[in-house]
Protein backbone atom coordinates (compact mmCIF):
# COMPACT_ATOMS: atom_id res chain seq x y z
CA UNK A 1 0.00 0.00 0.00
CA UNK A 2 1.46 3.63 -0.75
CA UNK A 3 2.34 5.41 2.28
CA UNK A 4 -0.47 8.03 3.19
CA UNK A 5 0.61 12.09 2.66
CA UNK A 6 0.99 12.96 6.22
CA UNK A 7 2.40 16.25 7.51
CA UNK A 8 4.09 17.59 10.46
CA UNK A 9 2.43 17.64 14.00
CA UNK A 10 3.07 20.88 15.75
CA UNK A 11 5.26 19.96 18.58
CA UNK A 12 6.46 16.90 17.37
CA UNK A 13 9.74 15.85 16.33
CA UNK A 14 11.14 13.01 15.13
CA UNK A 15 14.34 11.07 13.94
CA UNK A 16 15.31 7.66 12.94
CA UNK A 17 19.20 5.74 12.97
CA UNK A 18 20.90 2.53 12.45
CA UNK A 19 21.71 1.39 15.99
CA UNK A 20 22.98 -2.40 13.74
CA UNK A 21 20.67 -4.98 15.95
CA UNK A 22 20.39 -5.89 11.77
CA UNK A 23 23.59 -7.37 9.91
CA UNK A 24 22.21 -5.69 6.92
CA UNK A 25 21.97 -1.86 6.21
CA UNK A 26 18.37 -0.59 7.87
CA UNK A 27 17.67 2.43 10.16
CA UNK A 28 16.10 0.19 12.93
CA UNK A 29 15.84 3.17 15.76
CA UNK A 30 13.35 5.78 16.18
CA UNK A 31 13.69 9.13 18.33
CA UNK A 32 10.11 10.91 18.75
CA UNK A 33 10.29 14.45 20.96
CA UNK A 34 7.02 16.15 22.42
CA UNK A 35 6.95 19.37 24.15
CA UNK A 36 6.29 20.32 27.98
CA UNK A 37 3.11 19.92 28.46
CA UNK A 38 2.17 16.94 26.48
CA UNK A 39 -0.23 14.22 27.04
CA UNK A 40 -0.07 10.60 27.00
CA UNK A 41 -2.01 7.29 26.89
CA UNK A 42 -1.36 4.04 26.34
CA UNK A 43 -3.26 0.45 25.80
CA UNK A 44 -0.76 -2.38 26.03
CA UNK A 45 -0.53 -6.25 25.53
CA UNK A 46 -2.31 -8.16 28.02
CA UNK A 47 0.54 -11.67 27.25
CA UNK A 48 1.20 -13.32 29.84
CA UNK A 49 4.69 -13.04 29.76
CA UNK A 50 4.78 -9.13 28.40
CA UNK A 51 8.42 -6.76 27.90
CA UNK A 52 10.93 -5.32 29.79
CA UNK A 53 9.26 -2.06 27.84
CA UNK A 54 6.09 -2.71 28.07
CA UNK A 55 6.15 -3.03 31.76
CA UNK A 56 8.55 0.35 31.81
CA UNK A 57 5.70 2.26 29.66
CA UNK A 58 2.68 1.04 31.88
CA UNK A 59 4.06 1.99 34.88
CA UNK A 60 5.54 5.38 34.39
CA UNK A 61 2.43 5.86 32.83
CA UNK A 62 0.55 5.16 35.76
CA UNK A 63 3.11 7.20 38.04
CA UNK A 64 3.42 10.17 36.20
CA UNK A 65 -0.90 9.96 34.98
CA UNK A 66 0.22 10.40 31.43
CA UNK A 67 1.42 14.42 31.88
CA UNK A 68 4.82 15.19 31.14
CA UNK A 69 5.74 12.37 28.55
CA UNK A 70 8.79 14.07 26.62
CA UNK A 71 10.43 11.18 24.75
CA UNK A 72 9.69 8.47 23.31
CA UNK A 73 12.52 5.68 21.67
CA UNK A 74 11.46 2.37 19.70
CA UNK A 75 13.73 -0.04 18.10
CA UNK A 76 13.43 -3.24 16.42
CA UNK A 77 15.01 -6.16 15.93
CA UNK A 78 15.08 -7.24 19.87
CA UNK A 79 12.03 -7.53 21.58
CA UNK A 80 13.69 -7.67 24.78
CA UNK A 81 10.93 -9.67 26.12
CA UNK A 82 11.81 -12.76 28.55
CA UNK A 83 14.94 -11.17 29.75
CA UNK A 84 14.59 -10.75 33.55
CA UNK A 85 16.40 -7.65 35.53
CA UNK A 86 18.98 -7.49 32.77
CA UNK A 87 16.25 -6.56 30.34
CA UNK A 88 14.88 -4.27 33.04
CA UNK A 89 18.16 -2.85 33.45
CA UNK A 90 18.54 -2.38 29.79
CA UNK A 91 15.11 -0.43 29.10
CA UNK A 92 16.26 1.93 32.24
CA UNK A 93 19.78 3.11 31.12
CA UNK A 94 18.07 4.05 27.47
CA UNK A 95 15.61 6.07 29.69
CA UNK A 96 18.24 8.02 31.48
CA UNK A 97 20.47 8.32 28.36
CA UNK A 98 17.17 9.82 26.54
CA UNK A 99 16.33 12.01 29.49
CA UNK A 100 19.78 13.74 29.50
CA UNK A 101 20.09 13.91 26.02
CA UNK A 102 16.87 15.44 25.99
CA UNK A 103 16.30 17.43 29.59
CA UNK A 104 13.51 15.50 30.82
CA UNK A 105 13.21 12.79 34.02
CA UNK A 106 14.07 9.00 32.52
CA UNK A 107 10.57 8.46 33.44
CA UNK A 108 9.07 11.21 30.90
CA UNK A 109 10.84 9.09 28.25
CA UNK A 110 8.28 5.80 26.89
CA UNK A 111 10.05 3.23 24.72
CA UNK A 112 9.25 -0.03 22.79
CA UNK A 113 10.78 -3.11 21.33
CA UNK A 114 10.17 -5.84 18.81
CA UNK A 115 11.12 -8.43 16.94
CA UNK A 116 13.41 -11.98 18.37
CA UNK A 117 11.88 -13.35 22.35
CA UNK A 118 14.54 -13.76 24.45
CA UNK A 119 17.41 -11.80 23.16
CA UNK A 120 18.72 -9.25 26.08
CA UNK A 121 18.46 -5.44 24.54
CA UNK A 122 21.69 -4.29 23.40
CA UNK A 123 21.35 -0.73 25.11
CA UNK A 124 24.87 0.52 23.94
CA UNK A 125 24.06 0.87 20.86
CA UNK A 126 20.66 3.06 21.02
CA UNK A 127 22.61 5.23 23.52
CA UNK A 128 25.44 5.45 20.71
CA UNK A 129 23.00 6.80 18.32
CA UNK A 130 20.96 9.03 20.13
CA UNK A 131 23.60 12.27 19.86
CA UNK A 132 23.16 11.71 15.66
CA UNK A 133 19.16 11.07 15.97
CA UNK A 134 19.00 14.72 18.10
CA UNK A 135 21.11 16.11 15.27
CA UNK A 136 18.61 15.02 12.83
CA UNK A 137 14.93 15.28 14.60
CA UNK A 138 12.46 16.64 12.08
CA UNK A 139 9.07 17.34 11.80
CA UNK A 140 8.26 15.64 8.63
CA UNK A 141 9.55 12.45 9.03
CA UNK A 142 6.86 10.22 9.22
CA UNK A 143 7.46 7.92 6.38
CA UNK A 144 10.83 7.03 7.48
CA UNK A 145 9.59 6.56 10.87
CA UNK A 146 7.33 3.66 9.47
CA UNK A 147 10.18 2.01 7.86
CA UNK A 148 12.35 2.35 10.87
CA UNK A 149 10.29 -0.02 13.39
CA UNK A 150 9.31 -2.49 10.75
CA UNK A 151 10.08 -5.97 11.04
CA UNK A 152 8.97 -8.59 8.90
CA UNK A 153 6.48 -6.11 7.38
CA UNK A 154 6.59 -5.71 3.42
CA UNK A 155 5.42 -2.14 3.38
CA UNK A 156 5.36 0.74 5.99
CA UNK A 157 2.12 1.74 7.60
CA UNK A 158 0.61 5.01 8.19
CA UNK A 159 -2.70 6.97 8.77
CA UNK A 160 -3.68 11.15 8.66
CA UNK A 161 -6.93 12.72 9.38
CA UNK A 162 -7.87 16.11 10.07
CA UNK A 163 -10.79 17.09 12.70
CA UNK A 164 -12.44 20.12 14.08
CA UNK A 165 -12.46 21.14 17.95
CA UNK A 166 -14.22 24.14 18.51
CA UNK A 167 -13.60 25.08 15.19
CA UNK A 168 -10.05 24.54 14.97
CA UNK A 169 -8.48 22.07 12.62
CA UNK A 170 -6.36 19.55 14.23
CA UNK A 171 -4.38 16.96 13.18
CA UNK A 172 -3.80 12.88 13.79
CA UNK A 173 -1.32 11.05 11.92
CA UNK A 174 -0.35 7.40 13.21
CA UNK A 175 2.29 4.54 12.03
CA UNK A 176 2.38 1.10 13.39
CA UNK A 177 3.97 -2.14 12.70
CA UNK A 178 3.38 -5.44 12.22
CA UNK A 179 2.63 -8.38 9.84
CA UNK A 180 2.73 -11.95 12.12
CA UNK A 181 1.92 -12.88 15.38
CA UNK A 182 -0.84 -10.44 15.48
CA UNK A 183 -3.45 -10.92 17.47
CA UNK A 184 -3.76 -7.71 19.62
CA UNK A 185 -5.83 -8.22 22.88
CA UNK A 186 -5.55 -4.97 24.45
CA UNK A 187 0.67 -8.16 17.13
CA UNK A 188 4.81 -8.20 17.57
CA UNK A 189 2.29 -4.99 16.94
CA UNK A 190 3.64 -1.26 18.05
CA UNK A 191 1.69 2.20 17.20
CA UNK A 192 2.65 4.90 17.57
CA UNK A 193 -0.22 8.00 17.03
CA UNK A 194 0.09 11.85 17.56
CA UNK A 195 -2.13 14.73 17.43
CA UNK A 196 -1.44 18.58 18.39
CA UNK A 197 -4.94 18.95 20.10
CA UNK A 198 -5.01 19.51 23.69
CA UNK A 199 -6.59 16.80 25.47
CA UNK A 200 -5.62 16.21 29.07
CA UNK A 201 -4.25 12.82 29.68
CA UNK A 202 -7.35 10.86 31.51
CA UNK A 203 -9.20 12.02 28.45
CA UNK A 204 -6.82 10.87 26.32
CA UNK A 205 -6.60 7.77 27.94
CA UNK A 206 -10.63 6.96 27.72
CA UNK A 207 -10.23 7.45 24.00
CA UNK A 208 -7.94 4.96 23.44
CA UNK A 209 -8.96 2.51 25.72
CA UNK A 210 -12.47 2.80 24.01
CA UNK A 211 -11.38 3.14 20.56
CA UNK A 212 -9.22 -0.07 20.57
CA UNK A 213 -11.81 -2.10 21.10
CA UNK A 214 -13.09 -2.14 17.69
CA UNK A 215 -10.02 -1.66 15.64
CA UNK A 216 -6.87 -3.06 16.55
CA UNK A 217 -8.94 -5.73 18.56
CA UNK A 218 -10.68 -6.76 15.96
CA UNK A 219 -8.03 -7.86 13.74
CA UNK A 220 -6.15 -11.05 13.83
CA UNK A 221 -3.88 -12.26 11.11
CA UNK A 222 -2.25 -15.87 13.03
CA UNK A 223 -3.97 -15.76 16.56
CA UNK A 224 -0.81 -15.04 18.49
CA UNK A 225 -0.57 -12.48 20.72
CA UNK A 226 2.55 -10.39 21.25
CA UNK A 227 4.53 -10.02 24.31
CA UNK A 228 5.15 -6.24 23.01
CA UNK A 229 1.84 -5.21 21.94
CA UNK A 230 1.80 -1.25 22.52
CA UNK A 231 -0.03 1.48 21.28
CA UNK A 232 0.49 5.13 22.50
CA UNK A 233 -1.50 8.16 21.78
CA UNK A 234 0.21 11.60 22.35
CA UNK A 235 -1.28 14.84 22.45
CA UNK A 236 1.14 18.06 21.81
CA UNK A 237 -1.64 20.70 22.70
CA UNK A 238 0.18 23.17 20.04
CA UNK A 239 -3.09 23.45 17.70
CA UNK A 240 -4.79 26.42 19.36
CA UNK A 241 -7.66 24.67 20.14
CA UNK A 242 -9.26 24.42 23.43
CA UNK A 243 -8.11 22.26 25.98
CA UNK A 244 -10.80 19.29 26.43
CA UNK A 245 -10.90 17.71 29.88
CA UNK A 246 -13.63 14.96 29.96
CA UNK A 247 -13.31 12.56 26.61
CA UNK A 248 -17.22 12.56 26.46
CA UNK A 249 -16.98 16.59 25.40
CA UNK A 250 -19.41 17.61 23.01
CA UNK A 251 -16.73 19.57 20.97
CA UNK A 252 -14.98 16.32 20.77
CA UNK A 253 -17.48 14.63 18.41
CA UNK A 254 -15.66 14.96 15.69
CA UNK A 255 -11.94 13.97 16.56
CA UNK A 256 -13.37 11.16 17.86
CA UNK A 257 -14.94 9.75 14.59
CA UNK A 258 -11.15 10.70 12.74
CA UNK A 259 -9.74 9.24 15.68
CA UNK A 260 -11.17 5.71 15.29
CA UNK A 261 -10.71 6.36 11.61
CA UNK A 262 -6.76 6.42 11.77
CA UNK A 263 -6.75 3.69 14.39
CA UNK A 264 -9.08 1.39 12.27
CA UNK A 265 -6.82 2.38 8.92
CA UNK A 266 -3.99 1.40 10.87
CA UNK A 267 -5.32 -1.96 11.94
CA UNK A 268 -6.23 -3.17 9.06
CA UNK A 269 -3.03 -2.14 7.41
CA UNK A 270 -1.86 -5.29 9.63
CA UNK A 271 -3.88 -7.52 8.17
CA UNK A 272 -3.26 -6.16 4.78
CA UNK A 273 0.53 -6.59 5.24
CA UNK A 274 -0.57 -10.23 7.36
CA UNK A 275 2.75 -12.79 6.54
CA UNK A 276 2.41 -14.32 2.91
CA UNK A 277 -1.09 -13.10 2.82
CA UNK A 278 -3.26 -13.02 -0.74
CA UNK A 279 -6.76 -12.14 0.86
CA UNK A 280 -8.16 -9.80 2.97
CA UNK A 281 -11.42 -10.90 4.53
CA UNK A 282 -14.23 -9.10 6.87
CA UNK A 283 -15.64 -11.69 8.84
CA UNK A 284 -19.42 -10.76 10.28
CA UNK A 285 -21.49 -12.97 12.96
CA UNK A 286 -24.68 -11.40 13.52
CA UNK A 287 -27.79 -13.02 15.41
CA UNK A 288 -25.55 -13.62 18.31
CA UNK A 289 -26.75 -13.61 21.91
CA UNK A 290 -24.73 -10.98 22.61
CA UNK A 291 -21.92 -8.84 21.30
CA UNK A 292 -19.27 -10.23 23.20
CA UNK A 293 -20.82 -13.91 21.79
CA UNK A 294 -20.65 -12.59 18.19
CA UNK A 295 -17.55 -11.33 18.71
CA UNK A 296 -15.71 -14.70 19.58
CA UNK A 297 -17.62 -16.86 17.02
CA UNK A 298 -16.31 -14.33 14.76
CA UNK A 299 -12.50 -14.61 16.25
CA UNK A 300 -12.74 -18.09 15.95
CA UNK A 301 -13.64 -18.41 12.31
CA UNK A 302 -11.10 -15.63 11.05
CA UNK A 303 -8.14 -17.65 13.54
CA UNK A 304 -9.07 -21.65 12.61
CA UNK A 305 -5.92 -22.98 10.07
CA UNK A 306 -8.49 -24.96 8.01
CA UNK A 307 -10.91 -21.78 7.34
CA UNK A 308 -7.66 -19.65 6.66
CA UNK A 309 -6.07 -21.94 3.73
CA UNK A 310 -9.60 -22.40 2.33
CA UNK A 311 -9.56 -18.85 1.97
CA UNK A 312 -6.14 -19.08 0.54
CA UNK A 313 -6.96 -22.15 -2.04
CA UNK A 314 -10.04 -19.96 -3.44
CA UNK A 315 -12.46 -22.67 -1.95
CA UNK A 316 -15.78 -21.61 -0.96
CA UNK A 317 -15.68 -24.53 1.88
CA UNK A 318 -18.40 -23.04 4.08
CA UNK A 319 -18.46 -26.23 6.34
CA UNK A 320 -15.06 -25.48 7.60
CA UNK A 321 -16.90 -21.93 8.40
CA UNK A 322 -19.90 -23.68 10.28
CA UNK A 323 -16.95 -26.11 12.21
CA UNK A 324 -15.57 -23.20 13.21
CA UNK A 325 -18.86 -21.48 14.19
CA UNK A 326 -20.00 -24.29 16.49
CA UNK A 327 -16.40 -25.19 18.39
CA UNK A 328 -16.62 -21.44 19.72
CA UNK A 329 -18.62 -22.92 22.36
CA UNK A 330 -20.89 -20.26 22.00
CA UNK A 331 -25.00 -20.27 21.82
CA UNK A 332 -26.43 -21.08 18.35
CA UNK A 333 -29.20 -22.43 16.56
CA UNK A 334 -27.77 -24.80 13.78
CA UNK A 335 -31.38 -24.71 12.29
CA UNK A 336 -31.82 -21.47 11.56
CA UNK A 337 -27.68 -20.73 10.86
CA UNK A 338 -27.03 -19.02 7.79
CA UNK A 339 -23.36 -18.73 5.65
CA UNK A 340 -23.43 -15.97 2.88
CA UNK A 341 -20.15 -15.13 0.59
CA UNK A 342 -20.43 -10.92 0.03
CA UNK A 343 -24.05 -11.17 -1.42
CA UNK A 344 -23.77 -15.00 -2.19
CA UNK A 345 -25.96 -17.68 -0.18
CA UNK A 346 -23.93 -20.68 0.93
CA UNK A 347 -26.56 -21.72 3.47
CA UNK A 348 -29.40 -20.71 4.65
CA UNK A 349 -31.67 -22.14 7.57
CA UNK A 350 -29.20 -24.77 8.29
CA UNK A 351 -29.04 -26.67 5.00
CA UNK A 352 -27.63 -25.57 1.77
CA UNK A 353 -29.04 -22.93 0.43
CA UNK A 354 -31.15 -23.69 -2.79
CA UNK A 355 -29.67 -20.68 -4.60
CA UNK A 356 -26.17 -21.89 -4.35
CA UNK A 357 -23.84 -21.49 -7.24
CA UNK A 358 -20.62 -23.83 -7.43
CA UNK A 359 -19.81 -21.57 -10.32
CA UNK A 360 -20.43 -18.15 -9.04
CA UNK A 361 -18.62 -18.49 -5.65
CA UNK A 362 -15.85 -19.74 -7.26
CA UNK A 363 -15.85 -16.78 -8.82
CA UNK A 364 -16.13 -14.89 -6.11
CA UNK A 365 -13.15 -16.36 -4.19
CA UNK A 366 -10.91 -15.23 -6.59
CA UNK A 367 -10.98 -11.77 -5.14
CA UNK A 368 -8.49 -10.06 -3.32
CA UNK A 369 -10.70 -9.05 -0.83
CA UNK A 370 -13.94 -10.88 0.61
CA UNK A 371 -16.88 -10.84 2.90
CA UNK A 372 -18.79 -13.76 5.28
CA UNK A 373 -21.74 -13.08 6.97
CA UNK A 374 -22.86 -15.85 9.49
CA UNK A 375 -25.94 -15.57 11.06
CA UNK A 376 -26.17 -17.74 14.12
CA UNK A 377 -30.35 -17.17 14.67
CA UNK A 378 -29.71 -16.13 18.77
CA UNK A 379 -30.07 -13.23 18.75
CA UNK A 380 -29.54 -9.66 18.14
CA UNK A 381 -25.68 -9.33 18.84
CA UNK A 382 -23.37 -8.60 15.95
CA UNK A 383 -19.39 -8.25 15.44
CA UNK A 384 -17.05 -7.80 12.60
CA UNK A 385 -13.05 -9.08 12.81
CA UNK A 386 -10.75 -8.20 9.92
CA UNK A 387 -8.09 -11.34 8.99
CA UNK A 388 -6.46 -12.86 6.07
CA UNK A 389 -5.36 -16.36 4.46
CA UNK A 390 -2.89 -18.70 5.22
CA UNK A 391 -0.33 -19.34 2.58
CA UNK A 392 2.77 -21.18 2.43
CA UNK A 393 4.54 -18.21 1.99
CA UNK A 394 3.41 -17.67 6.23
CA UNK A 395 5.21 -21.03 6.97
CA UNK A 396 8.32 -20.20 4.89
CA UNK A 397 8.79 -16.47 6.57
CA UNK A 398 8.17 -17.84 10.14
CA UNK A 399 10.12 -20.70 9.27
CA UNK A 400 12.98 -18.70 8.41
CA UNK A 401 12.80 -16.00 11.27
CA UNK A 402 15.67 -16.35 13.08
CA UNK A 403 17.63 -18.16 10.10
Amino acid sequence: MPFPKMPPIAGVQMATARAGFYKHERDDLLVMTFPEGASCAGVFTRHGVGSAPVDWCKRHLEMTKGEGVRALVVNAGCANSFTGRPGADAVRRVCSAAGKRFDCRQRDVMVASTGVIGVLLDDAKIVHRLPDAEHRLTGDGWANAARAIMTTDTFPKGAHAVADIDGVAVKISGICKGSGMIAPDMATMLAFVVTDAAISPAALQNLVSLYTRNTFNAVTVDGDRSTNDTLLLFATGQSGAPKISRAGDRRLADFRDKLEHVLMDLAQQLVRDGEGASKFIKVTVTGAESHASARKIARTVCESPLVKTAFAGEDANWGRIVMAVGRADEPVDRDSMSVRFGDLWAAQDGLVSPTYSEAKMSAYMKQPELEVTVDVGMGRGSASIWTCDLTKRYVEINGDYRS
